[in-house]
């Protein structure tokens, strides 16, 4: 079996989603699983070490240059597919499962599994996406053929499901919903006052001080336009109302820095330093925009502000999250109508959520759903 990512550089992401789930389904599945990546020639040898130290079989070769040419590649899978002989590939988004679907014919491939991240030709419509304009025309029918043509698929969310059903008729049940888990290395324990207390400390935040952590990228899907007036806001209550953010730099986060110097401030932590720091906040925020990117998204932030006893301030319909908050009451749902009204999270509360996320989030508690995966491409 073949696991074919194509385009996507090693990230925190990317060892997350891939490497770490083909090593849990190598060790707690017995499956072995050949990891095949295209990447950019762009820093190539370097990207290609990255992913060898996760998954040390892994077999890392050079896209050629600009996406659009996947056919072209499509040729040197088909190489490796002849000498490694698959009979099923698990194909990570559009294109590699198009890849996939294009060689079946011609090799022992009998199966494509299509691991549906997200809404492609959303986003692409969405959001300022740089590809040429003749690509994004094909995207549609590129997600069509994904979603319809494979013979098994992966799903983040059930609102993706339900996307596949409205936008591209999808009426099959050869599916299964996992959403985006933790990394296997994240280990549950018990919070103490004491643990979270030197932590704010450490990172010089009063124990009085209600803290607000925005950790994650900058994209245009993150909507910070809509985030800004709403911080804005909260900052003003109270000179004990801070905000922090673990991302690169942006322009509306400076002007918060800008217009609350001692209340707002900007981080940038090494992976393994995230969770520690978030442990010395009070909520995780998730805000985003009405778009159907959003609506069908697996934010893996969510996870990682529950693993450290983080209630989440989380907008309307966002992926299935929204209503998973409402239902365990871990969070709370912003709506236009209401305003940011928090206060300290009991120590007992943030140990709850800490299970919580250990029952729905970790690749142990969707084990399940990774056997229903694989028996179906036996």
């Amino acid at each position: 079996m073949i696991y074919l990512t194509y385009g996507e550089p090693p990230s925190g992401v990317y060892f997350s989603q891939v490497t770490d789930v083909l090593n849990y389904l190598e060790q707690k599945q017995n499956t072995p699983i050949r990891l095949v990546a295209f990447i950019s020639l762009r820093d190539f040898f370097q990207k290609r070490k990255e992913i060898i130290k996760h998954r040390t079989n892994a077999i890392v070769v050079p896209m050629l240059p600009k996406a659009p040419y996947w056919k072209f590649n499509s040729i040197l899978l088909w190489i490796l597919c002849f000498f490694l002989r698959p009979r099923t590939i698990i194909a990570r988004n559009v294109i590699a499962t198009n890849m996939a679907l294009l060689i079946k014919k011609k090799s022992t491939v009998k199966k494509v599994c299509f691991d549906g991240r997200g809404a492609m030709k959303a986003e692409w419509t969405e959001y300022p996406i740089t590809v040429p304009s003749n690509w994004k025309n094909n995207i549609q029918q590129l997600e069509s053929d994904a979603v319809n043509k494979s013979d098994y698929r992966i799903a983040v969310t059930e609102k993706l499901v339900a996307h596949w059903q409205s936008e591209y008729n999808y009426q099959l049940n050869n599916h299964v919903v996992i959403p985006c888990t933790l990394n296997s290395n994240f280990k549950p324990h018990a919070l103490t006052l004491d643990e979270i207390s030197s932590i704010r400390k450490a990172f010089g935040y009063d124990i009085d001080d209600l803290l607000l952590v925005y950790s994650g990228s900058v994209s245009g899907w993150q909507s910070f336009d809509l985030l800004k007036p709403l911080m804005t806001d909260y900052l003003k209550k109270d000179a004990h109302h801070k905000l922090v953010f673990l991302s690169n730099e942006d322009p509306i986060i400076s002007d918060l820095i800008l217009q609350f110097p001692n209340q707002v401030s900007r981080k940038w932590l090494k992976h393994e330093e995230v969770t520690s720091f978030l442990v010395a906040c009070d909520r995780g925020i998730l805000i985003r925009e009405q778009s159907i990117t959003n609506k069908v998204a697996s934010p893996t932030k969510f996870a990682e502000y529950l693993s450290a006893g983080l209630p989440v301030i989380i907008s309307e319909n966002l992926g299935d999250y929204s209503e998973f908050v409402k239902k365990n009451q871990c969070g709370q749902v912003f709506t236009e109508q209401n305003s940011i009204n928090i206060s300290k999270t009991p120590l007992a509360e943030r140990n709850r959520l800490i299970e919580l996320v250990k029952d729905n989030w970790t690749k142990d508690a969707q084990r399940e759903n990774y056997k229903k995966l694989l028996e179906a491409l036996q």
